[in-house]
């Protein structure tokens, strides 16, 4: 049974998946790091600072009157936190723009160097052995 564990993680495709979950969880932290850090401030300059996370509706008990969020669920609160959701919203658009973009750009990349790679294998090497041996023997046959 431990052989055909080792077997199972030695396989290439259960050590790509490692790879990747733990490439991916870097790749979280930078991109809600670019997010939160860079873009939102950004967005802020031109929305005045808009931040929906403190709306909230009270469902059941008493709240003072401005409260934020964190208080009213301090004070035992029944609050319907609609705004928490619509900053969530945001975050998650602004998250899937950065990484369609940054997508596309190493897509381009990418095909950049297979373009290249084809314009190599395309161009003529020069003449092949057989041609040269083929000289070679037309050449001592005059």
């Amino acid at each position: 049974m431990l052989e055909e564990f080792k077997t199972f993680i030695a396989k290439g495709n259960v050590m790509d998946m490692a790879v990747g979950i733990i490439i991916g969880a870097a790749f979280t932290a930078i991109v809600t790091s670019l997010v939160g850090d860079l873009i939102n401030p950004i967005i802020g300059l031109f929305t005045g600072g808009i931040d929906f996370t403190n709306n909230y509706a009270v469902l059941a008990g008493d709240v003072a009157e401005g409260a934020s969020l964190e208080a009213a669920r301090e004070a035992g609160a029944s609050v319907f936190a609609y705004g928490a959701f619509i900053m969530a919203i945001i975050n998650f658009l602004i998250i899937a723009w950065v990484v369609f973009m940054l997508v596309k750009m190493v897509n381009k990349v990418k095909d950049a160097a297979e373009a290249e790679e084809e314009a190599a294998e395309e161009a003529p090497a020069g003449p092949s052995e057989l041609d040269i041996l083929m000289e070679i023997r037309d050449a001592l046959k005059k």
